[in-house]
């Protein structure tokens, strides 16, 4: 079992920007997928960033490709998302989740269906 808490979410202008970080319980190996999700209110969850074995193996939705960017610190047990250039449609509820145990049409991170730990939350708001 691992438990994640996300933090780092908060209020921002558009425009402003925000680093989310997601706490791990135990270390978690690079090659295990990890990932960003968010869901605003009546709207279904979104994956945005995923990453797996470092950084060039990182994947983004078209949304907030170019202004999100997903890491790791494995040092810390850490998956970060630093996002800039926030925008109103920005605004959710971001969950962090790990370890993949179910892929559709491919094994890349982006394609899991079922990852198997989450974590509780943080709240993005961001106004225009």
């Amino acid at each position: 079992q691992v438990q994640l808490v996300e933090s780092g979410g908060g209020s921002v202008q558009a425009g402003g920007s925000l680093r989310l970080s997601c706490a791990a319980s135990r270390p978690i190996y690079s090659n295990v997928c990890m990932a960003w999700f968010r869901q605003a209110p009546g709207k279904e969850r979104e994956g945005v960033a995923y990453i797996r074995d470092g950084g060039d193996s990182a994947y983004y939705s078209d949304s907030v490709k170019g202004r999100f960017t997903i890491s790791r610190d494995t040092a810390k047990n850490t998956l970060l998302l630093q996002m800039n250039n926030l925008k109103p449609e920005d605004t959710a509820m971001y969950y962090c989740a790990a370890s993949c145990s179910s892929y559709s049409g491919g094994n890349s991170c982006e394609r899991c269906i079922a990852y198997s730990f989450w974590g509780q939350g943080t709240q993005v708001t961001v106004s225009s």
